[in-house]
C-alpha cells in the first residue's frame, strides 16, 4: 500500500486480502488464513520467529493440514525461513514467500510466488524437504537461499548449490534434496537470547566488541570475518575477551559463498580461543543458528556447538 502523505510503499495488506487477490488458490487446496504478525520485515524479530514456529507446529500436528505457508517480506525472509526449517519438528512443508513487486505494479510478483507455494506445500514430493522459499518459480532449501538483489524479480537464490527445483506451469518438480539439515526444538520456557553480529573490515578494532560486551547484554556473538573469517589484529583481544566470559563465539565470513577452513595461524588462535566456525553459512544464517542452539538449550562449549554448526 502507498502512505498517502510521503508516496512511500507500507506494509498493510493481511493475510485474508492476499489470499483472496490470488483467483485459483481454492481450486488447489482449502486455505485458512491466520496472522501472528503484520510487520514490514525489517521489524521482524526473533520473538516473531518463536511465535511462527510454535504456532507452526501445532497446525502441522492436525491431521488434515498438509502444510504452512508464511507470508514475508523480503529484507528479513531467509532468516525466518532457516528458524522455522531448525525449529519445525514435522516432515509437512513450511514455505516461506514474499514479493519483489507490490501489488501496485503491473509486474507484481506476489500472486505467482503464493499460488505455486500453494502448489509446493500440497506436493507429496515436498514432504521431508523442511522449510522452503517459494520465489520466482524457484524452489529454495531454508538453509542455502539468500537475497541477491535489491530490486529485481529473481533475488533469491542458491548460489553455490542451485534450487531444489522448480514450481512453474502449474507443475512441481524437485531435482534434489536439502541433506544439511537438523532440527532444534525449542522448550516452552526458553527465553530467545540476545547475539549480534559483528563485520569485520580494513582498520576494524575490537571497539565495538567491547561495547557489546560492557553492556552484559551479550548471549552470542557472530564474527563476519575476512576471507576465511579472518579477524585483524587490532580486534583479536576484544574476542578473546568474549570468550573469557563464557560467551559463545562463531566465525563466519563476508564472502558470499564458500566454508571457513583453518588455514593461516590466525584461524588456529581464534579457534584456540574456544570460536567455533560456522561451515558455509552466512553471518546473518550463522546467527540464526546460534539462537536457536542457545534456545534449544545446547551447551555453549566450543565442542558442542561445533557438533551443531558441523551438522
Amino acid at each position: 500500500m502507498t502512505d498517502p502523505t510521503t508516496g512511500a510503499m507500507r506494509a498493510a495488506l493481511t493475510g485474508a486480502e492476499i489470499v483472496q487477490s490470488v483467483p485459483g488458490l481454492d481450486t488447489l487446496a482449502r486455505i485458512e488464513v491466520e496472522e501472528i504478525a503484520n510487520v514490514g520485515s525489517k521489524d521482524v524479530t526473533p520473538a516473531i520467529w518463536l511465535a511462527l514456529s510454535r504456532r507452526a507446529n501445532a497446525l502441522l500436528a492436525e491431521v488434515d493440514v498438509a502444510g504452512v505457508i508464511v507470508t514475508h517480506g523480503t529484507d528479513t525472509l531467509e532468516e525466518t525461513a532457516y528458524f522455522l526449517d531448525l525449529t519445525v519438528t514435522s516432515d509437512k512443508p513450511v514455505i516461506v514467500v514474499g514479493a519483489q513487486r507490490a501489488p501496485i505494479y503491473p509486474d507484481t510478483d506476489g500472486p505467482r510466488n503464493l499460488l505455486n507455494s500453494v502448489r509446493v506445500a500440497v506436493s507429496p514430493e515436498a514432504v521431508g524437504m523442511g522449510t522452503m522459499v517459494v520465489m520466482n518459480g524457484r524452489i529454495h532449501a531454508a538453509r542455502e537461499v539468500t537475497k541477491t538483489q535489491t530490486l529485481e524479480a529473481e533475488t533469491f537464490q542458491t548460489l553455490e548449490f542451485g534450487a531444489l527445483g522448480v514450481a512453474d506451469f502449474g507443475a512441481v518438480r524437485f531435482y534434489r534434496a536439502p541433506l544439511r539439515r537438523q532440527t532444534l526444538p525449542i522448550p516452552i520456557e526458553a527465553v530467545m537470547p540476545r547475539v549480534e553480529i559483528v563485520p569485520m573490515y580494513a582498520g576494524a578494532d575490537g571497539r565495538v566488541i567491547e561495547m557489546l560486551l560492557e553492556r552484559g547484554e551479550l548471549d552470542g556473538l557472530v564474527v563476519a570475518g575476512l576471507g576465511l573469517a579472518h579477524v585483524p589484529e587490532a580486534a583479536m583481544d576484544a574476542v578473546r575477551a568474549v570468550r573469557a566470559a563464557g560467551i559463545p563465539v562463531v566465525l563466519s565470513t563476508r564472502v558470499f559463498t564458500g566454508r571457513i577452513v583453518p588455514m593461516y595461524s590466525n584461524n588456529v588462535q581464534l579457534l584456540e580461543m574456544g570460536a567455533v566456525e560456522a561451515d558455509n553459512l552466512s553471518p546473518w544464517k550463522a546467527r540464526v543458528l546460534l539462537i536457536a542452539a542457545l534456545a534449544h538449550g545446547t551447551p555453549t562449549d566450543p565442542a558442542s556447538l561445533t557438533e551443531v554448526f558441523s551438522r
